[in-house]
């Protein structure tokens, strides 16, 4: 086979065989493919697209350029979520361990922040110690012990889409959704998945604005992720706000471990991060439906088991063994923790999601460059939720910032950001719609 000639036949809108995308991505793999051949290949992607046996095909070879784990000693079953990217979306850090509380094992593979969404790998790295890229014992062992071990792709994993993902990035077919499925799947199935859960975030905060869109790349997941044999659901989620009252990196790691101990829990977060458990629950077989998978998981968290979950885990992975006893003990804290008010009362109508993830990067924490340090100690708390009445005593959010210039920065942007109206919007769900 010749890499042209497969290039030439996906852009003139043929079919590719499994053996010749399997030829393709081993190629890229070790480097017999150079990369203005695999570049070529995405854009005719991009352009004409995959059919459902293409994709699970690519999806496939992709899982299978380099480590694929197993997990034949574990007595439950291997799950794992997924999600688009939001802004506060911490829902991994609470659903991992109140999986493993009611029976599962969870392996999960997270990524650090994309664009104006926040990273679950940034949120532990500003845990001291933790491990996010373990070797693979440490990783399983963690797992088997423990139930749920979160990390990072390490080189072994999926190898081929970190090449192709560096090259889509420069060369604009990011936001092709046979490759995105590819991508996130290779990564997921290379863990060695029983079912997976997507949390596909629709509204102005997410990469898929639009519900249709939303509904297209929720569809090319189930189908191609079942096609490989690992049963998925995906879930439509709102992302028209910010989810949870934390944003940043440090103060939603606090907010976990909050809703874990059961301090306070913010409705739509606790709805969503429910569901997302309920529907692995129901599709691993350790409960008969939704209504009694939420019970079992409300009973893992007022029973503790779920803390104590997320705490061995921390711990096993290096982090402080009582982190959870006291986290503001370990965990960075900003410079002014001041909060930002209207400029007039009523209710907040609507927030320009995306534009205070990127308001999170101005304060240093999310990355302008890949190899960007951050600030983990910056970010929002007591953020307002659509619906909020807002007075002179009701602040929009507490900015958590380094500097009198950043925090009056971040102060007039938030300002700008959020919609205040003198009547209350319509409520809008939560949970969109659960595509099977």
């Amino acid at each position: 086979m010749l890499p042209q000639e497969l290039i030439r036949k996906k852009r003139d809108c043929r079919t590719l065989t499994a053996e010749e995308i399997s030829f393709f991505i081993r190629g890229v793999t070790d480097g017999s493919i150079v990369d203005a051949q695999t570049a070529a290949f995405t854009m005719a992607v991009f352009l004409n697209g995959m059919s459902t046996s293409e994709t699970a095909a690519l999806t496939a070879a992709m899982r299978d350029s380099g480590t694929v784990l197993s997990w034949p000693e574990l007595d439950g079953p291997v799950v794992d979520k997924h999600s688009s990217g939001g802004v506060g979306d911490k829902v991994s850090l609470m659903l991992a361990p109140m999986l493993a509380a009611c029976g599962a094992y969870v392996p999960m593979i997270s990524g650090r922040s994309l664009g104006h969404t926040g990273g679950t790998l940034d949120k532990f790295d500003s845990i001291p110690g933790y491990r996010t890229v373990p070797d693979n014992d440490l990783f399983k062992q963690t797992v088997r012990q423990i139930g749920c071990a979160i990390i990072g792709q390490t080189g072994t994993l999926a190898p081929a889409d970190k090449k192709i993902y560096a090259l889509r990035d420069v060369c604009a077919t990011v936001e092709s959704v046979e490759l995105i499925t590819a991508s996130i799947l290779s990564k997921k199935l290379a863990a060695g998945l029983d079912c997976l859960v997507m949390d596909l975030k629709c509204g102005n905060g997410a990469f898929m604005d639009s519900l249709e869109r939303g509904r297209t790349l929720a569809r090319s997941i189930v189908n191609v992720a079942s096609a490989n044999g690992t049963k998925t659901r995906a879930v439509l989620t709102d992302m028209n706000q910010v989810l949870g009252t934390a944003a940043g990196n440090a103060v939603e790691v606090q907010e976990a471990v909050d809703y874990l101990k059961g301090n306070v829990r913010n409705r739509r977060l606790h709805k969503i991060t429910l569901r997302l458990c309920a529907e692995l629950l129901v599709l691993s077989k350790l409960a008969p439906d939704l209504p009694q998978a939420e019970q079992k998981l409300q009973q893992s968290l007022d029973s503790g088991r779920a803390l104590e979950k997320f705490a061995r885990m921390v711990s096993a992975l290096g982090g402080p063994v009582d982190f959870c006893d006291n986290p503001s003990k370990y965990l960075p804290r900003a410079a002014i923790i001041r909060p930002v008010f209207a400029d007039c009362s009523g209710f907040v109508s609507a927030m320009d999601t995306r534009g205070i993830g990127l308001s999170i990067i101005e304060l240093k924490g999310g990355r302008t460059t890949p190899q960007q340090s951050l600030d983990y100690a910056t970010g929002y708390t007591d953020f307002c939720q659509i619906g909020d009445k807002i007075d002179a005593s009701v602040p929009l959010a507490v900015i958590h910032a380094q500097t009198e210039s950043q925090f009056e920065h971040t102060a007039e942007e938030l300002r700008r950001l959020i919609k205040i109206s003198p009547e209350p919007p319509a409520a809008a769900p939560e949970i969109i719609e659960t595509i099977k």
